[in-house]
């Protein structure tokens, strides 16, 4: 049994445990938004789910680390170009300032998982990020990333539009 950095118990062996003591559950299935008990507050991330394929796992059987930067990538990428948040960011992309990863549990093949992300600041040009991977209900991993936006032409940071800022919000705790 390991705890992760958020206070969370993970116990491969019991599924059932691997759930977050505050009683959040994730949501199974594509591009879906989600709200989430957090203490006394609502907390509101977007889900997401990807399929794990026989080609990300090692020798030994498990999902290869190098997965887990994906299946985060994924989840950024389901917020951030979702066709409401492109068109308050025209002429301009994301890119990686910082990405950290926290390991919790293993994951293994057949199977999907399900990606939780959720804004933690929105600052001038750049956004943080926190996110939760779950494969059956165990809690696998965290990522914590900051993307600056950039503009196109001159590739220097681009403030963050109000409108964008607002579509943010929604996924802000």
């Amino acid at each position: 049994m390991a705890e992760g950095a958020d206070g969370l118990t993970v116990d491969a062996a019991r599924p059932e445990a691997a759930e977050d003591p505050k009683g959040r559950e994730p949501e199974r299935g594509p591009d879906r938004e989600k709200e989430q008990a957090a203490g006394e507050g609502r907390r509101k991330c977007y889900v997401t789910t990807d399929k794990i394929r026989y080609g990300d796992t090692d020798r030994q059987g498990h999902v290869n680390n190098a997965v887990f930067s994906t299946f985060l990538e994924t989840g950024r990428v389901e917020i951030l170009y979702a066709a409401e948040a492109r068109r308050h960011c025209t002429g301009a992309s994301f890119v990686i300032a910082t990405l950290s990863l926290e390991y919790l549990s293993p994951l293994f093949w057949p199977g999907t998982v399900t990606i939780e992300t959720s804004v933690t600041r929105i600052g001038k040009s750049s956004i943080e990020l926190f996110q939760r991977i779950l494969q059956d209900g165990t809690h696998a991993a965290n990522g914590r990333t900051v993307i600056v936006q950039v503009d196109d032409v001159t590739e220097k940071g681009k403030p963050l539009s109000e409108e964008m800022k607002a579509y943010l919000k929604q996924y802000h705790n």
